[in-house]
């Protein structure tokens, strides 16, 4: 075979080793490698030929930059990448919008219920519900401290309440 060939084939395994070296947590090692490969090819090229050998160095020039910035670009998305970034997996961003449905479920099955004002509610405020705490607001400006109240509306974090009459 001839040093030119030898000298694609390494410059295109340089490639290939990079490519791996995205999915795989080598440390480096293979990015290494790659770099001892794609000299090696480009040391194959000159000895066949300087043409060769400069039109090499050029693509290497060129493509290495361009494979950084796709690789930078996919990387995020690997499994790797998505690991060492902390993006959570699929499985945890479900569980984690089936914990809120749960929650706002829980938040809505208050409406309707009966509790006292721990604080005057000036609109903002606390009252007991079944022994918790919860931070409420007034639909009306003032509640007074040990009124009994009644939750009209739970809106996520926000509990509005009436005084019970």
């Amino acid at each position: 075979m001839e040093l030119n060939t030898w000298g694609v084939a390494l410059l295109a395994l340089m490639f290939v080793l990079l490519l791996v070296e995205l999915f795989l947590p080598t440390a480096g090692v293979l990015g290494a490698v790659a770099a001892v490969v794609g000299i090696a090819g480009l040391v194959c090229l000159f000895m066949h030929d300087v043409a060769w050998g400069l039109s090499g160095l050029l693509a290497v020039v060129v493509l290495v930059p361009a494979f950084a910035a796709f690789a930078f670009r996919i990387w995020p998305n690997t499994p790797m990448g998505r690991r060492i970034i902390g993006t959570p997996t699929d499985e945890e961003v479900e569980a984690a919008r089936l914990a809120e449905l749960q929650e706002k479920a829980r938040t809505a099955s208050l409406v309707g219920r009966e509790g006292v004002a721990l604080t005057a509610l000036r609109p903002v405020g606390v009252v007991e519900l079944d022994g918790r705490r919860l931070d409420a607001l007034a639909e009306t400006t003032y509640v007074a401290a040990g009124a009994r109240v009644r939750i009209t509306q739970a809106d996520g974090s926000q509990i509005k309440v009436r005084e019970a009459k």
